[in-house]
């Protein structure tokens, strides 16, 4: 079913700041003006079934401008919550700037640890990706333009199904259709090294404790798969987060580089796990668009 976004306009406005930088803060009046626009502009298809795996119906949102007639760039967006917990309900202020910009956004669940433990996150969201690639024509995403993005565990999830080759053997429908390819991967926040957040005594419920727990951390941690002729990704990390070591960061980037691979570190001083000021987080979206243009994926005219 089809219907347009229903955003409050006031109790919204923290979000609605963080996605127009041209609004300066506080500037409420703005806010309400920009509200009204994005409503009467885009619209959301809520709950599309893009996979059903036993009794589980896996759901996504898609949010687009209403009056698209041809592809455009599409962002997948990947919730976190440590892979036990929050939907992609949660993340509607991650979601916006992207909106703002003109952009399609398929906004996607998956199974949490609390139904399926690992790898069952990574499959799902392959599957989202192939189901992107699958409806490309019928709802516009342009998949020359397409994004994975996520934050925290998110993030993890989004570098995945954006790294890993065929031979990590996580894709359960590799004999299907091919997944499309990302065209760059923005990774706010995320688990590059799950050896070292186990270690940590960190992710128990989505990586059980066993025999072979190490080896599945490793088979699942983004930095395994670094290697040249990965698509562009650019990291933003707080350098004082206390849930993802920013110290992740810092060796994925190195990596990264040595590799050859186009990307860049935006580093939050002071940032946390999210929850940023609002200049800096003015300052992260600034960083994000000129990454894009950089990219060439930008909405055109």
């Amino acid at each position: 079913m089809k219907t347009r976004c229903r955003w409050n306009p006031s109790a919204g406005l923290g979000l609605l700041l963080l996605a127009v930088p041209a609004v300066g803060l506080g500037e409420e009046r703005s806010s309400r003006v920009w509200a009204a626009q994005f409503y009467s502009h885009f619209e959301t298809i809520p709950n599309l079934t893009y996979k059903v795996v036993g009794r589980d119906e896996l759901k996504l949102d898609l949010y687009r401008r209403s009056d698209v007639t041809k592809p455009v760039p599409t962002l997948l967006f990947i919730h976190g919550g440590g892979w036990e917990r929050q939907s992609k309900s949660d993340v509607l202020g991650n979601i916006l700037p992207w909106l703002e910009m003109g952009w399609t956004v398929v906004n996607v669940d998956y199974r949490l640890a609390g139904t399926a433990p690992a790898p069952a996150a990574v499959e799902d969201c392959l599957s989202a990706l192939r189901w992107v690639g699958q409806h490309a024509k019928q709802y516009g995403f342009d998949l020359d333009r397409l994004v994975i993005s996520g934050a925290s565990a998110g993030g993890e999830l989004a570098l995945m199904i954006g790294m890993a080759p065929a031979s990590a053997g996580l894709d359960p429908d590799a004999s299907t259709p091919p997944l499309p390819q990302a065209a760059a991967i923005v990774n706010v926040s995320g688990i590059t090294d799950i050896v070292d957040l186990i270690q940590r005594g960190r992710a128990v419920g989505w990586i059980p404790r066993g025999p072979n727990r190490e080896e599945l951390a490793r088979r699942l941690s983004p930095l395994t798969y670094v290697r040249p002729g990965l698509p562009p990704i650019l990291t933003i990390h707080g350098d004082a987060d206390p849930s993802v070591p920013y110290e992740q960061a810092v060796r994925f980037h190195a990596a990264l580089t040595k590799a050859g691979v186009a990307n860049q570190l935006f580093t939050i001083p002071g940032g946390k796990h999210g929850g940023h000021p609002p200049q800096m987080t003015l300052r992260m979206y600034e960083t994000l668009r000129a990454f894009l243009a950089e990219h060439h994926l930008t909405v055109t005219e």
